[in-house]
């Protein structure tokens, strides 16, 4: 059974940084295309940012590019996300995807074949 934690969260002040981790376990970890979604209170969940199973392909939305960076160790069957420059409107929960298709990134939530239970980013003003 595929499992997705994730870690990082919590409260941050506008401009700070933070990194998210999520740890995947019960699976093959290389053999995924990971992601990071978000959704905020009364919005749909989008794609932050996803990267392919060597890491040397990456994927922003334009709304956190130049901002944040996704990156994974394999090793250690971890990706995470470092977030610079937080505003406010990045507050949301922030979800781990994974994907075991041939795709070589995710590119919507209906390639994922594995979720994370999610993590909450506050960014004060």
């Amino acid at each position: 059974q595929v499992q997705l934690v994730e870690s990082g969260g919590g409260l941050v002040q506008t401009g700070d940084s933070a990194r998210l981790s999520c740890a995947v376990s019960g699976g093959a970890f290389n053999n995924y295309a990971m992601g990071w979604f978000r959704q905020a209170p009364g919005k749909e969940r989008e794609l932050v940012a996803t990267i392919s199973r060597s890491g040397g392909s990456t994927f922003y939305a334009s709304s956190v590019k130049g901002r944040f960076n996704i990156y994974r160790e394999n090793p250690k069957n971890t990706v995470y996300l470092q977030m610079n420059s937080l505003k406010y409107e990045d507050t949301a929960v922030y979800y781990c995807a994974a994907t075991r298709s041939r795709s070589l990134l995710i590119s919507n939530t209906g390639g994922v074949d594995y979720w994370g239970k999610g993590t909450l980013v506050t960014v004060s003003s």
